[in-house]
């Protein structure tokens, strides 16, 4: 019965790789393998009593990060509404282009720190189209865009889905990973800065001509509030789990209801048709649905391999075959530029045991480092990757001719850093 669950679930992976060229939504891949492996696992001839209890342990593993996630995407949606990354992105100015891209480079970091990677590169990308006119120029500035996302989100708790995944599962801690992780995660950004910079020498900045842009749906004061009440909701829930103790979507929740009554109160005297698309009601219509529902199918998935005790046997494997630690979580990571960061790592959650792996422990942190920048080696490695290439049409060889070999060195130079810390500091 284990080698048919582990056919399904390897099936299931190649639909979710393949999804482009298939034109099948990952989504729907993610949930068929979910149905099907639980229902082989629950016809393998377990007792009732114990499938029920690995589902219910599953399941609610399954809705604390499901739920942080659109409480998360909520928020970021509410901000986007009332124009107020505009807070930021209005205070990009300069003539050089290579300028640009450092201030580019790092505004993306930071942001994704504190947002996630996707939602910054939506942002960014859809800001260059506002500040520059060539397309070639565009294109440059994406690849920037999607290395530093991912090298931004992976520090924090909260700026990539993986490290959110293994900070919610007890794997990580908000003080360890962001000093762990900020230095190697800058370098990782730095390499790839300094190459494409250079490549840029002097060229100037050319703007688009600008054109009459519709009237804003808010005013300075509207966004204002909205933006870092959003930002400081999203900051203060790794404060919230630790004073607390409470788990993540619990504060992220709360938060979500502080914003919506504070939106509740500042729009109350518009009608209902202006702030119809301002409302938090509206916001929860746009969220990526299909993105929440991938996420479930891959962890109740990977949940079935690891009641068969199929991922423990894989880890023993690994552990005697290759040997040594950093060479595992460094292939991890460079397998997660082909496929998909989120069921490598949930993967690697029921590989390897907390008991065995304690909290904080060198194969977590690298982890969250490994599989948060590895995807930025193809552009389809990152859920970054593949926004920026719908939002401009990059092409997946022209970035692997352009940016592959910048975000591998930007990879290793980072991966160095930390083992490098690790073997001084620990």
């Amino acid at each position: 019965m284990n080698t048919l669950l582990v056919v399904v679930f390897v099936l299931a992976y190649v639909a979710i790789a393949l999804e482009h060229p298939l034109k099948v939504n990952k989504s729907a891949s993610a949930l068929m393998g979910a149905g099907l492996l639980w229902t082989l696992y629950a016809l393998s001839g377990i007792q009732p009593e114990v499938l029920s209890e690995h589902l219910g342990e599953s399941l609610m593993s399954t809705a604390q990060i499901v739920f942080f996630l659109m409480g998360a995407m909520t928020i970021v949606e509410v901000v986007d509404a009332h124009d107020g990354f505009d807070v930021i992105t209005s205070r990009i100015k300069t003539a050089q282009l290579s300028s640009l891209m450092w201030m580019v480079g790092f505004t993306t970091f930071f942001l994704s720190a504190i947002l996630d990677n996707l939602t910054t590169t939506i942002v960014m990308v859809s800001l260059m189209k506002k500040l520059l006119d060539k397309r070639e120029d565009r294109l440059f500035f994406a690849g920037i865009i999607i290395i530093a996302a991912n090298a931004g989100g992976a520090w924090t708790p909260i700026g990539d889905v993986t490290t959110t995944m293994l900070w919610i599962g007890g794997q990580i801690t908000t003080v360890e990973i962001m000093k762990g992780l900020l230095l190697p995660s800058l370098v990782n950004l730095v390499i790839p800065l300094l190459i494409v910079s250079r490549m840029l020498g002097q060229r100037p900045v050319i703007a688009p001509s600008r054109q009459d842009e519709d009237s804003p749906h808010t005013n300075p004061f509207e966004r204002n509030v909205m933006f870092f009440m959003g930002l400081g909701i999203l900051v203060l829930v790794p404060v919230f789990k630790t004073v607390t103790h409470l788990p993540p979507f619990m504060g992220i929740l709360f938060g979500l209801g502080i914003l919506w009554l504070v939106g509740e109160l500042v729009h109350r005297q518009k009608p209902d048709d202006t702030k119809e698309h301002l409302t938090l009601v509206s916001a929860l219509g746009r969220i990526d649905m299909s993105s929440i529902m991938f996420f479930v199918g891959i962890l109740l998935s990977v949940a079935t391999l690891e009641h068969a005790h199929i991922l423990s046997s894989l880890a023993a494997w690994l552990d005697q075959a290759v040997g040594r630690q950093d060479v595992i979580v460094l292939l991890i990571g460079l397998a997660s530029a082909v496929v998909d960061n989120v069921p490598l790592v949930a993967a690697s959650m029921g590989m390897y045991d907390l008991a065995q792996y304690p909290t904080d422990s060198f194969l977590w942190e690298f982890m969250a480092y490994c599989a948060g920048t590895g995807g930025s080696i193809l552009i389809i490695g990152s859920a970054a990757g593949v926004a920026a290439m719908g939002l401009e049409k990059i092409d997946f060889v022209w970035y692997a001719r352009k940016f592959s070999v910048l975000a591998l060195a930007g990879y290793a130079a980072g991966a160095g850093v930390y083992l490098l810390e690790h073997l001084l500091f620990y």
